[in-house]
């Protein structure tokens, strides 16, 4: 039935409406918000309320954008003096916990293939570890969503750590799932194909962000547009050349957005906070399509028939896979990682988008068993986003990780340029803070820093001398550069 663009239109605005009250409900009970979209899809898809959608294609072409702007905006918000101290472990987690991670749920998968009845499950070895590349990275929108919600900061650099290979490991997932797909596809690849195109496309994506994303931050920088709203444009337009080139020079092209985020987001850049607000709307509004689409996508009546194999294969990357890939990785680290830090990481293994956006490239190849593939990842996302997603929190406090420093954001709406050379810091009154005197002479200020302004619940006052502090109250301190070293 053909309908009108006004009537798809409004349908399309309705779904995402919905699902966005539906996240609100989600979020009230712990849930993650990214799991609530993709309920929101099932339920209105063909087993639900009928929505027709079975274009893997289209969903993989909006997905593959979706991830670009994800991992350009991550790269953005990655800070090097966080990861300085954590960049070898978070380094070696994205590349060889991922390989490892895909070996290990490979060679389970094909056990149970051999020992399974064929009509359910018949993968051979290589399908068997492409079903296990396609969901080998883990979900950094996810994790963060939760740690964030639930207001949980963590010790021993775990955030940073976390971050770099959340963030950073999806391209090496992307590069061993198209390589077995190639593999499947030729009957056979030589060790050496396999090595060169990984060097190949790992210099070509690192180099070519590297270098582009400085071309980037020159044009920016020098462009002087009139229309200050063309900045965050220009970005997103940026964002394409970059994995555009790459790709077409058999480079990866989501490492080189990742990369070229990175260089960005740690350079002095002209309107970097007006782009920095934009491309996070940009990733929520593409995360909500992304999961919508996926969800859509599946029939839920075709996963009953893998409900046990989906199972299976979930505990054993939950229990054994990831915390094995984890624990040989960190090994070289000795101490530098603790063990409790180990357990959280293995914990932390979560699925989302990815994985799922990954196994459509089986299906769009017409690899055999792809529809399984798709199903199985489907059905392990869900469980991981569902019991591992609601229990990292718990698992955070259980371990002892967490911290109570109080986590303060953006309550003002205060921007200055970056070429003025100064930075604006908020801080939350607590008793420690006010131990000294309740007033700003009392408080122990590095030279240069001042406080520009106090929130006192719905209330914005401009400090002077006679004015109290109160428990609770933040501050607005405006600080040279220079004085964030001392």
């Amino acid at each position: 039935m053909n309908i009108s663009t006004e009537a798809g239109l409004l349908v399309a605005a309705l779904l995402v409406f919905c699902s966005i009250l539906i996240s609100k409900t989600g979020y009230r009970f712990g849930i993650p918000t990214l799991l609530m979209f993709l309920f929101a899809g099932m339920i209105f898809g063909t087993d639900g309320l009928g929505i027709q959608f079975d274009n893997v294609s289209v969903a993989q072409n909006i997905g593959m954008v979706a991830l670009c702007i994800i991992l350009f905006t991550g790269g953005m918000d990655t800070k090097l003096a966080e990861i300085r101290p954590v960049w070898k472990p978070g380094a070696v987690l994205a590349t060889f916990g991922v390989f490892f991670t895909t070996l290990f749920t490979g060679l389970f998968v094909f056990g149970i293939s051999m020992w399974q009845d064929q009509a359910v499950i018949g993968f051979s070895l290589a399908g068997s570890l492409l079903l296990a590349a396609t969901m080998s990275s883990t979900d950094s929108a996810s994790v963060f969503s939760i740690l964030r919600s639930q207001r949980i900061n963590l010790k021993h650099n775990l955030r940073p750590l976390l971050e770099l290979e959340s963030g950073s490991n999806d391209p090496m997932a992307y590069m061993l799932t198209i390589l077995l797909i190639q593999y499947m596809q030729a009957g056979g690849l030589s060790g050496w194909a396999i090595a060169g195109d990984f060097l190949l496309q790992f210099f070509v994506g690192l180099s070519g962000g590297y270098l582009l994303g400085r071309l980037a931050v020159w044009v920016v920088n020098h462009i002087n547009l009139r229309n200050a709203e063309l900045y965050s444009i220009m970005v997103l337009v940026f964002i394409f050349i970059i994995y555009c080139s790459v790709y077409l020079l058999k480079g990866n092209g989501y490492l080189a957005v990742y990369v070229a985020g990175m260089v960005m987001g740690n350079s002095r850049l002209f309107k970097k906070k007006e782009m920095a607000t934009f491309l996070d709307g940009m990733t929520w509004l593409l995360q909500v399509v992304m999961f919508l689409l996926l969800g859509l996508l599946v029939n839920p009546h075709e996963m009953l028939p893998v409900t046990v194999v989906s199972l299976l294969v979930g505990v054993f990357m939950v229990l054994v896979a990831r915390p094995l890939s984890v624990w040989l990785c960190l090994l070289p680290f000795g101490k530098e990682v603790t063990g409790k830090s180990k357990i959280f990481i293995s914990w932390v293994g979560l699925r989302g988008a990815a994985p799922i956006l990954f196994a459509t490239y089986p299906v769009v190849a017409q690899v055999e068993g792809a529809r399984q593939i798709f199903n199985i990842v489907f059905f392990v996302t869900l469980l991981s986003l569902l019991f591992q997603g609601m229990s990292l929190p718990w698992m955070a406090r259980r371990l002892g990780l967490t911290e109570n420093s109080p986590e303060v954001n953006d309550h003002f709406g205060v921007e200055i340029p970056e070429d003025v050379g100064t930075t604006l810091h908020e801080v939350a009154c607590t008793a420690e803070t006010l131990s000294n005197g309740r007033h700003i002479r009392d408080l122990a200020l590095p030279a240069g820093v001042l406080v520009m302004m106090i929130r006192r619940g719905g209330r914005y006052i401009v400090p002077n001398g006679s004015v109290e502090l109160r428990e609770g109250d933040i501050l607005l301190l405006i600080s040279e550069n220079d004085c964030q070293k001392e």
